[in-house]
């Protein structure tokens, strides 16, 4: 098939405005915040909205120094988790937290917000857990993660959790 020049420039041109609007929606994603766009309905009782748009460039370090918080509680690491927890305050709260994270185990969690209070973040999911022993089905709750920017690495602070 033999192609005029005019349908070689048409194409080139195209393929030219193509990667010009790929690489100019890389640099507007770099340059905009973790949460593109938070849904206008929001749940009545805690305010955090139903759906989020969130940036696929973000920093993900406090996500998973989050993740890696909420899998050890879920697979029965709570004790050594909340070790340095237990020097300060937090002593009961620390051991309230492991009873009611034994009792009622976090099945599946999703991040439904991000809120950003230099130097800390605060991570809002949305999780489902196990009934208590001995009484079948689930439940879903919110909770949410506290992760602090200390010597450049992100640590969670703070757990909150209604069960």
């Amino acid at each position: 098939m033999v192609f005029s020049r005019n349908q070689i420039g048409i194409a080139i041109c195209a393929g030219v405005l193509i990667l010009l609007i790929f690489f100019g929606g890389l640099v507007w994603l770099t340059n905009q915040g973790p949460v593109l766009a938070r849904s206008e309905e929001r749940d009545p009782l805690s305010g955090i909205p139903n759906s989020i748009t969130m940036n696929p460039l973000r920093d993900r370090a406090s996500e998973q120094a989050a993740a890696k918080f909420v899998r050890a509680m879920r697979d029965g690491q709570c004790q050594q988790e909340l070790t340095k927890w237990e020097k300060d305050y937090r002593k009961k709260y620390a051991a309230f937290i492991c009873d009611s994270e034994m009792r009622h185990p976090l099945l599946v969690w999703e991040l439904v917000d991000w809120e950003d209070a230099a130097p800390l973040r605060i991570l809002h999911y949305r999780g489902t857990r196990r009934n208590l022993a001995g009484q079948n089905g689930t439940y879903n709750e919110l909770f949410s993660v506290t992760t602090e920017l200390k010597d450049g690495e992100w640590v969670v602070t703070k757990y909150d959790a209604m069960y």
